[in-house]
């Protein structure tokens, strides 16, 4: 029996001292400082913007981090998914069974607010672990062992987390579309009708720039865990090194590239984050020249003009829309970046709105290549 991930608490990022990831994300992206924690050797702050929690473990003590886990990577790097679930010892016992590993047996943790028990598992998607939460005892506002941080005045930009994205090596989908399904309940969500679980939806980047292959995932009704998403290259239509497997040898092998936020304003986020000194992906210009763009961001209730100049993505069709915009990567080797996105009654990850960002990433290698 599957183990049911009821909710997403926080995503875990390792990074050493002095990484700038803590402070990039208040000052360019609007969240606020949530509860610390320093010991033995780490500097571990969680930060908030609505649902959304990022947890940074900074630096590299003898042991592992509180609720998560040390994997000594090369290069900085999101490392951990922490679910919350109904009983984690039970949980690290099921998947034990099954074959997983498990690194970090069920540790209880209490302090003056309460109690929560936490395991770690190992995934097969690179150095990407699993913490698997039972928080139902614990009336803080993070988790136990961690100092609560009074945020400063304002408000986030950011509701909730809406997608996680692994990159993955190609022809691994499928094996880990199974191991999310056996083990923690998580079911194929077609991206379009009649989709086979074992191909994903193959998105082709056009004259000959390969493209994608997603497959998505999601948990049963009632829990509010983000959408997963399984990218791996259609590397074959092309001799050319594309970003997903420039992701997996910079980050030296698969794992999180990216975190969809969902916003419920994306201009107004867009602008903050663009004038905070956030760094934007620039589609092509081509992409606002496309026959029926202006009459499909008209019918959107959107003005052409503003969304090209903020660089926001548009696909769908009459009354269900899809708005996105990606940043720059968050650390120095190109290996993390952030999506933000608006639905507008659609539920999928617009194909168009793909291949812009395909070609948006070729060029902005190319432009780096050059530099």
């Amino acid at each position: 029996m599957a183990v049911h991930a009821r909710r997403l608490c926080h995503i875990a990022f390792h990074v050493p001292a002095g990484q700038p990831l803590a402070r990039d994300l208040q000052h360019l992206f609007g969240f606020q400082p949530l509860a610390a924690r320093e010991a033995g050797g780490w500097r571990q702050l969680a930060l908030r913007s609505g649902d959304a929690v990022f947890l940074v473990n900074e630096g590299a003590g003898p042991g592992e981090p509180l609720y998560g886990l040390d994997p000594s990577h090369s290069v900085p790097s999101a490392t951990n998914l922490c679910f919350d679930v109904d009983d984690a010892a039970a949980a690290a016992r099921e998947l034990a069974a099954r074959g997983c590993r498990v690194p970090v047996p069920p540790v209880s943790v209490r302090d003056a607010r309460g109690a929560a028990v936490y395991t770690v598992v190992s995934s097969p998607a690179g150095n990407l672990s699993l913490t698997l939460l039972d928080r139902a005892g614990y009336r803080g506002p993070f988790l136990p062992g961690f100092t609560s941080v009074s945020p400063a005045p304002g408000l986030g930009w950011v509701s909730h987390v809406d997608h996680l994205t692994l990159a993955c090596t190609s022809g691994s989908s499928p094996t880990l579309r199974r191991w999310f399904h056996d083990c923690l309940g998580f079911r194929h969500l077609p991206l379009s009708p009649g989709e086979d679980p074992d191909l994903g939806l193959e998105v082709a980047a056009g004259s000959g720039r390969g493209g994608l292959r997603l497959t998505a995932l999601q948990t049963a009704p009632g829990s509010t865990v983000p959408t997963l998403v399984l990218a791996e290259s259609l590397s074959r239509a092309t001799s050319k090194q594309d970003q997903v497997e420039q992701f997996l040898v910079r980050h030296r092998g698969p794992g999180l590239q990216h975190v969809g936020l969902y916003t419920p304003n994306i201009l107004e986020a867009t602008e903050r984050i663009a004038g905070a000194g956030g760094r934007l992906l620039t589609p092509p210009a081509a992409y606002y020249q496309q026959p029926g763009k202006e009459g499909q961001i008209l019918a959107a209730g959107h003005k052409p003009s503003l969304l090209a100049r903020q660089g926001i993505l548009l696909d769908g069709d009459k009354d269900k829309f899809l708005l996105q915009v990606f940043t720059k990567s968050l650390f120095n080797e190109d290996t993390f970046f952030l999506e933000l996105i608006q639905r507008q009654g659609a539920t999928g990850f617009g194909q168009d709105n793909i291949r812009a960002l395909w070609q948006s990433v070729q060029e902005e290698a190319t432009r780096a290549r050059k530099a």
